[in-house]
Parts: C-alpha cells; structure tokens; sequence
C-alpha cells in the first residue's frame, strides 16, 4: 500500500496565530471551493454542527477556512475537517451523521492527520500518520475502522481472543465488526466458515403464523445478519457462500448437538438466550474456531421469570481465561447522533427507577 499522499485532496496550511497562552486563530486553504462548500453544508448547518460540537469559530471565504478558539479544539477542528475533506472527494457524500462520527473520532484519537504542516511541504514529505495501535478490519468492501474507543478495545479483544462478549445498546457496532471479523478471516484463509445465529424470540410482537417453509420462517428473524453480511461483501460472493455453507445463518435452536470447528461463530441478541440455552451454545466451539457473543441486557424479551442467559454467562464467566467482556456504553453508540441521546435519556430513566426501587426497599 502506498503510504504517500497527493497534495491535491488535503488542505494546505496557511498560518496559525497564537493569541495568548490557549487561543489560536488558524487558516487552512482547500484545493477545490466546491467540495469545501459540499463539506460546510446548506446555509453552512455543517459548519455550525461543527462549531457547536467542538467549542470553535469558524469563517469561510472562497477556499479559505478560518479556525478560532482554544489550541485543543482547534487542533481537534484542523483534524475534524480535513478528514471531512478527504471523505468528501472518495465517497462523494456527508450527512449530519457522517459529521457527528467524525468528531466522536477525532475526542478519541481515531483520526489521521491529514494535512502538512507547512505551504511549501512538498507531497513526497506528506504521511499519512496513523494514531497508534488502532485496529483495523479488511474486506471487500473496503478498510473498517473504528469510530470510538470502545469500538477500538472491542476490535483488539477480538483479534486476539477465541471467544469476546459484546454488550451494550441498540447502534454500537457489536454486531457488525464482529461479522466484519468474520468475514475478514474467512476471506483470508484463517478459518473455512462462518455460522451466524440468534434466537428466534418474538420482540414484543405476535407475528403469528408464518406462511412458506423452515427458510421462509426463521428469516425475518434472521435478516438484520445478512444485512451486515451484504454490507460487507458483494451480493453475489454472499449468495454463493451461503449456498455452499461456507457461511450458514441459522437460529439457535440449530446449534443443539454440533461441534463447529474452523469455524467463526457469532450468536447475536443473546440476552433473549435461556442460561440452558446459552450452555449449550458455548460448549459447541471446536478447534480452530472462535466465538463472538452480542446482546444488549437492557433489551430482553424473554418472560419475567426467566433469566437471561447472556447475563447469567457474564456473571458466570468474568474473569475466565481465555475470554474477554468488552461493555459498550452509550458514547459508543454510532447511529443517528439522536439515537446517542435517546440511549442516554433511557439509561437515566433506567437509574431513577432502581434508586426508587432500592429507597422503597
């Protein structure tokens, strides 16, 4: 891979002026004046996100950008942007979404730097510097990276171990770079197939009867894994894999029995696992496979009286060699940035309700 970078796609830095002790003023000139207004937004609604966001002021004139308020924020802004910029000439797209991921990046060191340091710096000098010890996953598809820090300690976690739990709320990528893993290793060679499972257990709904045969039945429960799956490969190598096994999506109920070796295997919405269910599910690794285990605790759907088997694992399992727990919290949430907030006021609601459980008690 070729690590030098062309001057054209970054922008160019101008000046920087240091006020006093914490307030700096910096120029940065972009290469081309339409994807800087691409990047700033509509009636600029991107750059006032961004001003909001990170503390700093910000003015545009032609295709110069000017950054004013203190040194960090503004260090963190120069970042902010000229890696909007660079997203904007490869992908030819940017949302309020897009926007929001790159800044929770850049609070948690996920950002390169992507511009010189100087106007005259000629490109040959230009690296791409990559924070340090950041994981990554290769597909198909593309390069994935993360977007905050639990997502970076959860891509470690499962690098280097056989068998990672994943817990936290609806958004935080759990399931998704676990089969990105997946994928990544099944297209390198490292293990021969893929197995994706969930229990198939109704999410407050009566779905009734369900027409067609087994396939036709268990899918809907099924489909946001093949979803991740067509993210993460073309359309066709899925269909092609699925029909030859080497990746196979089945519910739970499937595992009883098996022994599945070279195999990664990922079991998601564990929390509506029974504990029995739960057993019978870890104890089907075999040599040369790894297990990924997703659920979010605040989201089962089993009845009252049954506990679930994700929670009753995690408490059975913190501290056993060879397993790692990574729990994602509401900061890792990487959806919509409204998603984040509900998340948070949920979690809030969640507290007072205990307190007052606990103050009766």
């Amino acid at each position: 891979m070729n690590n030098k970078i062309s001057l054209q796609i970054y922008p160019i830095l101008l000046s920087e002026e240091v006020k006093n002790e914490s307030f700096l003023k910096t120029t940065l000139q972009f290469p081309d004046n339409l994807l800087l207004a691409q990047m700033l937004g509509d009636h600029d609604r991107y750059l006032v996100q961004i001003e909001n966001e990170l503390q700093v002021n910000m003015g545009c004139r032609g295709n110069y950008l000017v950054i004013e308020g203190d040194i960090q924020q503004v260090e963190l802004t120069k970042t902010v942007v000229s890696n909007l910029y660079q997203h904007i000439y490869t992908h030819n797209e940017i949302n309020s979404t897009i926007v929001n991921n790159f800044i929770r990046m850049a609070y948690n060191g996920l950002l390169s730097i992507l511009y010189p340091s100087k106007q005259n710096e000629p490109p040959e000098s230009m690296e791409l510097k990559q924070p340090e010890s950041i994981p990554t996953i290769s597909v198909r598809k593309g390069t994935i990276s993360p977007r905050t820090t639990g997502q970076a300690n959860y891509l470690k976690m499962l690098a280097r171990n056989e068998m990672v739990f994943g817990i936290g709320p609806a958004g935080t990528g759990k399931t998704f770079l676990a089969v990105a893993q997946a994928v990544s290793m099944l297209l390198s060679g490292q293990i021969d197939r893929i197995i994706l499972s969930r229990p198939a257990v109704e999410a407050g709904e009566r779905l009734g009867f369900l027409p067609g045969d087994m396939k036709d039945k268990i899918d809907p429960y099924l489909r946001p894994l093949y979803d991740a799956l067509y993210a993460m490969m073309p359309g066709d190598q899925v269909v092609k894999r699925l029909a030859s096994g080497e990746i196979e999506v089945a519910p739970l109920a499937f595992m009883r029995g098996r022994t599945l070796e070279h195999a990664y295997i990922i079991l998601d919405e564990a929390q509506n696992t029974t504990p029995a269910q739960m057993k019978m599910f870890l104890t089907r690794l075999g040599a040369g496979s790894r297990m990924v285990i997703t659920g979010d605790l605040s989201q089962i759907d089993l009845p009252p009286m049954i506990k679930s088997g994700l929670k009753d694992a995690v408490d059975t399992l913190q501290g056993v060699s060879g397993i790692e727990i990574l729990r994602f919290k509401a900061e890792d949430v990487v959806r919509h940035p409204l998603v984040n907030r509900i998340v948070r006021a949920y979690d809030k609601q969640s507290a007072k309700l205990k307190i007052s459980s606990e103050n009766k008690s």
